[in-house]
């Protein structure tokens, strides 16, 4: 009798999710529908590598590929714009002042840097998610400085059209990531020191190929791993973002698979952003905490390479909390490092910060003593705009303040997660470039002023700050580790770093 009762509760339970899964659906629909149109560079996608192939294939494979996808782009797509398409400013027009391929090099390509004279050991630098080998061509030619190989692979369905990142799996950026390893120990030998370099989705990569490393002893180890802007956790609502584009597994409804749908302008990042690319970094972030915390718990942590980690407080598209808490909390005494970059505490508006933001890098971190050292970089004074370290050293308590050569740019009250790796005269992204459109525009310099709702472009892509006001400090640390890389003794070199 009882189980009869239940009937009717069960038949409404159902009834109900299945009203508001068609709520849910129809509201999708309608909001997709109210963006903007997709286009051509929406839906073509590049004939990447397979994970496998690429675990199979040679860089020079990998290359001939790539060069493969860039000459199918410009026939099926490139070639084949409307005349409305064929704009002063999309990236896609070969007439446009942003065509990549007017570019020498065009950056959103694999490219190997070599120093000139015998290496001295080899990098692999990871770029981050939408983005291109660009983003960390800076830090790619400082590693070629110092005498290192610097490896820089395009991942698969970057570089091309925002398209590829729909048809994409974050396995095949990790095969990349083995790939551009076996090319840098192919190139110098497995006895020169290998360090990985890591932007945002990059940095997911560099750390978990690092724990792939220490259960695998085919995988080459690395001596120091370096992440800029890491996504080691994203927003929550990327673990949902594959039912918002369910809908568009009915042709009228392709609209729904993209979260946004923007102008593309840059010549080396795409602007629009597909539900699938939420879905990857999530699932890669879900396997990076997992591993991390797989491996601690059978001790194989300890050893893990020195971490040196730079991270804005402020970061809309990675979760800072999660660095803290998910990666550096449970990281062994080996060096490791954070540092933090503050907001402008001096800039006059900062009355309108949130509530959450002054001080929020003290909650942040949990209390010292600390088993890892933390940089702050904030104002000297709340009234200066000139920039002090905050350095605690792993194992105390005491803070000690370092005056820096440094100060915040008068206006900018704060970086963001794209300002990391870009110094302030980058030619794209620096606030001072030094080419003004050197790339058919100068991002970062643009200081836009007009009515809301003008502009096809989202206001904050004109707000946010694309560049880092101490790129040249953070730079001075990279390479202080550097300089340790033929220690017998490299941990200890780096636990005495300042």
């Amino acid at each position: 009798m009882r189980s009869l009762t239940l009937v009717p509760l069960i038949k409404k339970t159902v009834t109900v999710v299945i009203l508001l899964a068609l709520c849910f659906f129809i509201g999708r629909i309608y909001q997709a529908e109210q963006g903007a149109p997709l286009h051509r560079w929406h839906s073509w996608h590049a004939d990447e590598m397979s994970p496998d192939e690429i675990d199979h294939a040679s860089f020079a494979d990998y290359l001939l590929r790539e060069e493969a996808i860039f000459r199918d782009m410009k026939i099926s797509l490139n070639d084949r714009l409307d005349a409305a398409e064929k704009t002063a400013m999309n990236r896609y027009s070969a007439q446009s002042r942003v065509y990549p391929a007017r570019f020498t090099p065009d950056w959103n390509r694999s490219f190997i840097l070599r120093p000139d004279k015998k290496p001295v050991g080899v990098a692999i630098l990871l770029h981050g998610l939408t983005d291109s080998p660009y983003s960390l061509r800076d830090f790619a030619e400082n590693y070629r400085q110092q005498g290192f190989i610097a490896v820089v692979p395009r991942l698969p369905g970057h570089g091309t059209a925002p398209g590829s990142l729909t048809a994409i799996s974050w396995q095949s950026w990790m095969a990349t990531t083995r790939l551009a390893v076996r090319e840098a120990t192919q190139l110098a030998g497995r006895t020169l020191p290998l360090h990985m370099v890591g932007y945002s989705n990059g940095g997911a990569l560099a750390i978990k190929y690092a724990m792939d490393s220490l259960e695998d002893s085919t995988l080459t180890r690395p001596q120091q791993i370096v992440l800029l802007s890491p996504m080691i956790g994203v927003n929550g609502y990327a673990r949902f973002a594959g039912l918002a584009g369910w809908p568009a597994w009915l042709p009228a409804f392709a609209r729904t698979a993209w979260l946004t749908v923007l102008p593309e302008y840059n010549p080396f990042k795409y602007n629009s952003f597909p539900v699938n690319a939420a879905r990857q970094s999530w699932q890669l972030t879900q396997a990076v905490q997992s591993q991390i915390d797989q491996l601690s718990r059978r001790k194989k942590l300890a050893a893990l390479p020195p971490v040196l980690t730079f991270q804005s407080i402020t970061d809309a598209t990675v979760s800072t909390s999660a660095v803290v808490n998910a990666l550096y909390h449970y990281l062994p005494v080996n060096g490791s490092k954070l540092v933090l970059f503050d907001i402008n505490h001096a800039v006059t508006i900062s009355a309108l910060f949130r509530n959450a933001l002054p001080g929020a890098v003290d909650r942040l971190l949990p209390p010292a003593p600390r088993h890892y050292d933390t940089v702050i970089l904030s104002n000297e004074t709340p009234g200066t705009l000139r920039v002090a370290a905050r350095v605690t050293a792993a194992g105390e308590v005491s803070e000690k303040v370092q005056p820096l050569a440094l100060s915040w740019p008068q206006n900018m009250f704060s970086l963001s997660h794209i300002a990391v790796p870009f110094p302030l005269n980058d030619s794209l992204y620096g606030l001072y470039p030094a080419e003004a459109e050197r790339f058919g525009i100068s991002l970062g310099a643009m200081g836009l002023r007009g009515e809301s709702g003008s502009l096809d472009a989202g206001t904050e892509a004109f707000m946010r700050a694309t560049s880092n006001p101490f790129f040249d400090d953070m730079m001075a640390r990279v390479n202080q580790q550097i300089a340790c890389r033929d220690r017998a003794d490299y941990v200890a070199c780096v636990r005495a770093l300042p």
